[in-house]
């Protein structure tokens, strides 16, 4: 999963990011609403966290920038001033979440989890497709009940597959979020990847459509 963290506060952001990487996130920065702006127009991300209080263009200028044009990723409002006047104009401007500073990193965490999952049409936690589940709590993938020992790559693959079950991923987008845009994309990386993923998780998890991509869907469908 791909998060932008956009935050003018330098600690902050860098605790911010090794929290979401410490859960299995890849992180991405920007420290100005321009760049913000600009990044979130372009790139594709699972969330943004994302502080009102930005130099060049505010938080609330740069959401409402995003929504006029379209772009419905989630996004987590973090500000410094918690008034409820300014929580109503960061929902009002198309967050789905708000967090005033300070903030415990366990909570905005476990908010970006919710958010994510709600956004991929899925209410709880644990996610599963037949006998195969995923713990986010706990990062831990199990199969018919019996935890699977996955390396950080290989559960961030398992883990974007699932939260887009049922949908084919590309071979560059499942690239792109779980490396970061930063990493050039290697179609025999990522059939290497996902060979070792089948040979823990059982071989007809993840079907392959030819010329498309990946899929994990209910047996059957």
């Amino acid at each position: 999963m791909r998060v932008l963290v956009v935050e003018d506060d330098a600690r902050i952001a860098a605790d911010v990011c090794k929290a979401l990487r410490a859960a299995g996130y890849v992180t991405e920065t920007a420290s100005d609403g321009e760049n913000a702006w600009f990044l979130g127009d372009t790139e594709d991300y699972d969330a943004v966290v994302l502080d009102l209080g930005l130099p060049h263009m505010d938080g609330l200028t740069v959401l409402k920038k995003w929504r006029e044009a379209k772009r419905n990723l989630p996004v987590i409002a973090l500000t410094a001033r918690g008034s409820w006047m300014e929580r109503v104009e960061g929902i009002d401007a198309g967050a789905d979440d708000y967090l005033p500073k300070p903030f415990r990193m366990e909570e905005l965490v476990a908010r970006l989890r919710a958010l994510v999952r709600r956004s991929a049409g899925h209410g709880s936690p644990l996610l599963t497709v037949g006998d195969l589940s995923l713990d986010e709590r706990q990062m831990r993938v199990s199969l018919a009940g019996v935890p699977v020992d996955l390396a950080p790559l290989e559960y961030r693959a398992i883990a974007y597959l699932m939260h887009n079950q049922g949908r084919v991923v590309s071979q560059a987008e499942l690239s792109e979020h779980i490396h970061g845009a930063e990493d050039a994309y290697d179609s025999n990386a990522i059939e290497a990847l996902i060979a070792r993923v089948r040979r823990k998780i059982d071989g007809d998890v993840i079907k392959t459509r030819r010329g498309f991509g990946y899929i994990i869907a209910e047996p059957g469908s």
